[in-house]
């Protein structure tokens, strides 16, 4: 039985990590999501060997970025991150505090700093082109842009086979779920 302490602790982490006034369902689809991909992404890790610390980083940044892209497309966190006031500039700025690729690049062994500064990058450019559109652009935009980083980054980098789901994920978590408003025709 839950106490109203951790009621409330449970209500503030919500809040954070999925989205203030998340429904339920909405609640276990992105822990469900989060938790498998860091499942996956250990798992895949642990056939390399890596050490712990490497572990750790890739499991954090798989719940990050596995669950997040489910919460970003979410209604909770389309209303949140797209309520009245909020601009482009917050969207980008959203895009460029993901700074998980030199997490990796720092702390994972193979995970080179130049495939790290590549998909930083192409992923900034293609939050930049996809905000730069107008509204009723912004999806085909930012479709046609993941399509182009992803294949971009899985063709031409050379990353540690365990971590290939890294830049896609990433791409569809922020161009795709993140940048793209609830659809209005619903």
């Amino acid at each position: 039985m839950r106490t109203s302490g951790s009621t409330a602790a449970g209500r503030w982490l919500d809040a954070r990590l999925v989205a203030p006034e998340a429904e339920r369902g909405e609640r276990i689809v992105c822990y469900a999501a989060a938790a498998g991909g860091a499942v996956f992404a250990v798992a895949l890790a642990l056939r390399s060997h890596y050490a712990w610390l490497p572990l750790v980083v890739v499991a954090v940044v798989a719940f990050d970025l596995f669950g997040g892209t489910v919460v970003n497309a979410t209604r909770s966190a389309k209303r949140r991150f797209h309520r009245p006031g909020r601009t482009s500039r917050h969207h980008f700025a959203f895009v460029a505090a993901h700074v998980q690729p030199f997490a990796l690049a720092l702390l994972v062994p193979g995970f080179g700093w130049g495939p790290a500064g590549v998909v930083y990058v192409l992923t900034l450019v293609g939050a930049a082109v996809t905000l730069a559109v107008p509204s009723d652009l912004r999806r085909p935009v930012a479709f046609a842009v993941s399509a182009l980083v992803i294949a971009a980054v899985t063709t031409s980098l050379t990353v540690p086979q365990e971590l290939a789901w890294f830049a896609p994920v990433l791409v569809i978590k922020l161009l795709l779920a993140h940048l793209l408003p609830e659809d209005a025709a619903r």
